[in-house]
C-alpha cells in the first residue's frame, strides 16, 4: 500500500522543493521587465527581459563571482547578437536562418572543451531562443534608450536582479548553496576520446541540432506561414540538452502532449483575456510561474504552460490564439517529427551510451569519496554526478513501463540501483569511514560497466555492501 502513494509524495515534495527557486525567477523576471518596459516600452524588450531572467535563473550560471563575471561580459554581446539574427530573420530570413543554426550548433559544440566552454555554450545558447518566440514584432523602440543598446541594458539588468534575489534567497536560506567550484569541476563529467574515424558524442550532437534546425526552417517557411518559429523551437527544444536518441524521442512526445493541452488552453482563454490590457498580461505571467514551478516534476508541465504564454503572448500581438490552433499543431509536431528522424539517422548517440559515461562518473566519483588516501573527502562530487544520472531516468522508466526492447528497459534499472546507493553512501562519507567491503563493490561495479549483462547485479551488491544510517531500513 506504501508504494501506491510512493510517486505521488515524491512529485508533491518535488514541487514543494522547486516553489521557491519559481518564486524567486518570477519576481527577479518581473522586476527586469518593469526596467525593461521604463527604459525601452515594447513587447520585444518585455520578452527578452522575461526569457533571459527566467533562463539564467534556472541555468544557474551565476552562482559565483567568476560566473557573474563572465554572464556580465558575454551576456550582453550575445543578447545584440541574438538581436540581430532576429532582425535578419524578419528582414532576409534564409540568411537570418543560417545564422542562427550556425549560433546554436556552435553553443552546443563548445561543450567538449571543459567547463568554462561548456559555460559560454549556455550563455551564448540563452537569448536566441527569444527570436523565435515573437520574431515578427518591430525592433522600433520608443524609450530614451538608442535600440543598438536595448539587449545589452536589458541583459545586465536581468543578471543583476537575479543574482540579487539568489543572494537573497539563499541568505535567507529559502534556496540552497551555491554548489563550490571545486566541487563543480570533480563531477564534471568527463567526455569520452573521439574514434579516430567518428566524432565526439558532443560534435554529433551539435550536428545533429544544425541539420535539425535547417529542416525545420525549410519546413515552416515552405509548409506554415508565419507559424514557421513553431517548427523551429520545436525542433530546438527537443535536441537541447540533447541525452541520446531515446531521450530526444521522449522529450517530443512530451513536447506534443504539452502543446497540444497547451493550445487548447491558450484557445479557451484567448476571448476572455483579450489581444490587450492587464488580464492578457496576468495570465501571460502565471502560465510562465506555473510551467517554471512545475518543470522539475515533468518537461510536459513546461512544455504545456510555456505554450499557453507563447501562444497568448502571440494573440496579444495579433496572431489570433484561437482561429490557429490546429496550424500550430500542426507545426510543432512537423518539428517533433523532425527532431527525432534526426536523432535516429544522423550520427546518432545512443542513450545507453551516454547512460553508461555518466554512470561511470558517479562510480568514480563514489570511488574518491570513499578512497582513505584522498583528504579531504566530500559527498557533493557524487550527489552532482548522481544528479546528472537521474536526470535521465524519465526516458528510461517510460520505455521500461511501455514494454520497449530489453536494451532500454534494463537501464531505468541501473538507475534506480545507483539511486538507492545515496543515502547510505553520503552517511558514510560524512562518518569518514571507507570499509573495504564498499571499496571493493564501487571497483567491480567499475568493471561492469563494460559488460552490460553483469552490470545491475554489481549495482545491487554495491548497495548492499553500503550499511543503512542509524534508523533506516531496506524497503
Amino acid at each position: 500500500m506504501a508504494n501506491a502513494f510512493h510517486v505521488p509524495v515524491r512529485g508533491a515534495a518535488a514541487a514543494l522543493h522547486a516553489l521557491p527557486e519559481a518564486v524567486v525567477a518570477l519576481v527577479a523576471a518581473l522586476l527586469a521587465l518593469a526596467c525593461a518596459q521604463l527604459l525601452a516600452p515594447g513587447p520585444g524588450s518585455a520578452v527578452l527581459a522575461v526569457v533571459l531572467s527566467l533562463s539564467l535563473a534556472r541555468s544557474r550560471l551565476d552562482r559565483d563571482r567568476r560566473g557573474r563575471l563572465e554572464a556580465a561580459i558575454a551576456l550582453p554581446v550575445v543578447g545584440l547578437a541574438a538581436t540581430g539574427v532576429g532582425l535578419l530573420l524578419r528582414d532576409a530570413p534564409w540568411l537570418g536562418a543560417a545564422a542562427f543554426t550556425v549560433g546554436v550548433a556552435a553553443s552546443v559544440w563548445l561543450r567538449q572543451f571543459g567547463e568554462q566552454a561548456r559555460r559560454a555554450g549556455r550563455l551564448i545558447a540563452l537569448p536566441f531562443v527569444t527570436v523565435l518566440t515573437v520574431p515578427h514584432l518591430s525592433a522600433a523602440q520608443r524609450g530614451p534608450l538608442p535600440a543598438v543598446l536595448v539587449p545589452v541594458v536589458i541583459a545586465l539588468l536581468a543578471l543583476a536582479w537575479v543574482s540579487a534575489l539568489d543572494a537573497l534567497g539563499r541568505r535567507l536560506r529559502l534556496l540552497p548553496d551555491a554548489v563550490p567550484p571545486a566541487h563543480r569541476a570533480a563531477a564534471a563529467p568527463v567526455q569520452p576520446a573521439p574514434g579516430r574515424m567518428r566524432p565526439s558524442a558532443t560534435t554529433r550532437m551539435a550536428l545533429q541540432m544544425a541539420v535539425a534546425l535547417a529542416g525545420a526552417f525549410a519546413m515552416g517557411h515552405a509548409g506554415f506561414g508565419r507559424h514557421w518559429p513553431w517548427v523551429v523551437l520545436t525542433a530546438f527544444i527537443v535536441h537541447s540538452g540533447n541525452r541520446g536518441r531515446l531521450e530526444v524521442a521522449y522529450k517530443s512526445l512530451l513536447r506534443l502532449g504539452g502543446a497540444a493541452g497547451g493550445s487548447l488552453a491558450a484557445a479557451l482563454l484567448a476571448a476572455p483575456a483579450g489581444t490587450h490590457g492587464s488580464a492578457a498580461a496576468a495570465l501571460i505571467l502565471l502560465a510562465v510561474f506555473l510551467g517554471t514551478w512545475l518543470r522539475p516534476l515533468n518537461y510536459a508541465w513546461w512544455a504545456l504552460f510555456a505554450t499557453v504564454a507563447l501562444a497568448l503572448l502571440q494573440n496579444y500581438a495579433g496572431l489570433p490564439a484561437a482561429t490557429e490552433m490546429t496550424l500550430r499543431l500542426a507545426a510543432i509536431l512537423a518539428g517533433a517529427a523532425i527532431g527525432v528522424a534526426v536523432a535516429w539517422l544522423v550520427l546518432p548517440v545512443r542513450s545507453t551510451d551516454v547512460l553508461r559515461r555518466r554512470l561511470a562518473d558517479a562510480l568514480a566519483a563514489l570511488g574518491d569519496a570513499l578512497d582513505p588516501a584522498i583528504t579531504p573527502r566530500s559527498a557533493a562530487p557524487f550527489t552532482q554526478a548522481l544528479d546528472a544520472v537521474r536526470q535521465l531516468a524519465p526516458a528510461f522508466r517510460a520505455a521500461r513501463v511501455l514494454g520497449l526492447q530489453s536494451r532500454w528497459r534494463q537501464p531505468a534499472d541501473w538507475i534506480d540501483a545507483l539511486a538507492a546507493c545515496h543515502r547510505p553512501a553520503v552517511a558514510l562519507i560524512e562518518r569518514g569511514a571507507a570499509p573495504g567491503d564498499a571499496r571493493r563493490a564501487v571497483g567491480m561495479a567499475r568493471r561492469a560497466l563494460r559488460e552490460p549483462e553483469r552490470l545491475l547485479g554489481a549495482l545491487e551488491a554495491l548497495r548492499a555492501s553500503l550499511p543503512l544510517p542509524a534508523g533506516e531500513r531496506l524497503g
